[in-house]
């Protein structure tokens, strides 16, 4: 696994409009990928520029059951949606990042070495726990890599970018 070493950004807001979706655990990625060429699609059709790199945006997460996740894309200001695609806002502060360069299996590995690192620095999620499980303020993969441009899986970059409580 190819990983950078962990650190902490200030971001700004960011508008994006996504798709959201439950995934069960065990079947996580299996339906998302193409809802990012929808979201693209839902763009093109509106003429409205991509502010950023594509996302998925974990929302809610129960480890026993289902996932809440957001497909999305960043844009320069905030969108209004419709029944389907839904505007968004992330919100400005601190988060943790690190990159990942590898096969997109390996995040859980990725993911697992950004929380290790966190605890080890005595930081904190932005995060709560609900009956459904918990719900994160942001915690995004943002993928770097255009499959279409990179078809080796071995060579695709990702952002972990993970929101700290304030």
């Amino acid at each position: 696994m190819n990983i950078s070493q962990p650190t902490i950004i200030d971001r700004a807001a960011q508008p994006y409009v996504a798709i959201t979706s439950s995934v069960p655990m065990n079947q996580l990625g299996s339906d998302l990928p193409p809802l990012i060429g929808e979201v693209f699609g839902w763009l093109g059709a509106r003429d409205i520029a991509p502010a950023g790199s594509p996302f998925w945006k974990y929302n809610i997460i129960d480890m026993e059951g289902e996932l809440e996740v957001e497909v999305g894309v960043p844009v320069a200001s905030e969108v209004t949606g419709d029944d389907r695609v839904q505007g968004g806002v992330l919100p400005a502060g601190r988060y943790a990042t690190l990159h990942h360069v590898g096969h997109p299996d390996e995040l859980i590995d990725a993911t697992a070495a950004l929380l290790k690192w966190a605890d080890g620095e005595g930081l904190t999620w932005d995060v709560s726990d609900t009956p459904a499980g918990e719900r994160w303020a942001a915690r995004l993969e943002l993928y770097q890599t255009d499959p279409d441009e990179e078809p080796d899986m071995d060579k695709w970059e990702t952002d972990l970018v993970f929101k700290l409580s304030d």
